[in-house]
């Protein structure tokens, strides 16, 4: 083991200590333990996913450091924004890193390869106030759930998530521009409907049902909810003329849902268990292809939809 994996192993190991917070995210719980109030500062947008500490799927732990240097690695993963990705001997190294911070890392994220037990470091050189720092800010937490959900059966999937209305879980799963913000405003326009997001939904299997999870992660219409539902049906939006509606295959399923997902591919054992799960949702529920126009009509062709 590295000499950061074990730096990563001991501190998880002093996790019942110190200050803590803890949330939620498609059925996975995160808790974060610091030596300050500050260090467990939930960013705004997962105040609404804040569940009381305790048992955790996800341990994290974080530590100030007075700077971080570049240390080796192989790199898996180039984001070309702020993050990047590398193999360590124990796990994997996230590091963050913008101009406007400085040239090294700002943030520095060690995890296991479960993503069961983390440590992370942020840089007292480029938070000279570290009331401004919000340890697992965007887009940290994302990935985070993400790479968790790689070893459930689960999955994230490009979505708007509606539920209400004498409805069971309608997702409208779409590429960005595909018409899920548009989407939810036209149900909330006309119905009393809960929106779980306009952007990102998580999908996985609770007993024996397929259930679809609100994220913190929202698109342009910005809503973000904690709660969930059984999924009934799946659309794949996509824009056209009139409201058409076509019921896809089982295969035609698994791959327009998989390519409006979001998975790590830097491990095929990752894009296996995505393949192997979105199969299984593909043999549960109803998967249609929706190619509407953005009135009224779209909303009545799903209300008089018979399957």
């Amino acid at each position: 083991m590295s000499h950061l994996g074990l730096q990563a192993q001991n501190a998880c190991g002093e996790l019942a200590s110190a200050y803590s917070s803890a949330f939620c995210i498609g059925g996975v719980s995160v808790q974060v333990v610091g030596a300050r109030v500050s260090d467990v500062h939930l960013a705004p947008s997962l105040e609404p996913f804040r569940v009381p500490s305790g048992l955790s799927d996800l341990k994290i732990r974080v530590e100030w450091i007075s700077k971080l240097r570049s240390t080796p690695g192989r790199e898996l993963f180039d984001s070309g924004s702020i993050w990047r990705l590398f193999e360590d001997s124990a796990g994997f190294r996230f590091d963050f890193s913008t101009p406007f911070l400085g040239k090294n890392s700002y943030k520095r994220l060690l995890v296991d390869t479960e993503f069961r037990r983390a440590w992370l470091m942020l840089s007292d050189e480029c938070f000279p106030n570290r009331e401004f720092a919000f340890p697992l800010e965007y887009p940290l937490d994302e990935l985070l759930i993400m790479h968790r959900l790689s070893h459930e059966k689960a999955i994230e999937l490009h979505g708007c998530g509606i539920l209400g209305y004498g409805l069971s879980g309608n997702l409208f799963v779409g590429h960005s521009g595909a018409g899920k913000s548009t989407t939810a405003r036209l149900w909330t326009a006309q119905h009393n409907i809960q929106i779980l997001s306009d952007d990102r939904i998580i999908v996985r299997k609770r007993g024996r049902e397929i259930v679809m999870y609100g994220t913190p992660w929202h698109g342009e219409a910005a809503f973000a909810s904690p709660g969930s539902t059984p999924l009934s049906r799946i659309f794949i939006l996509k824009h056209g003329r009139g409201n058409v509606l076509t019921r896809l295959s089982y295969s035609q399923a698994v791959a327009e849902l998989f390519s409006r997902s979001f998975v790590p591919f830097h491990r095929h054992e990752y894009v296996d268990a995505a393949l192997t799960f979105l199969q299984e949702v593909a043999e549960a529920i109803p998967c249609y292809s929706y190619s509407f126009e953005p009135d009224a009509g779209a909303v009545d062709a799903i209300l008089n939809l018979n399957d």
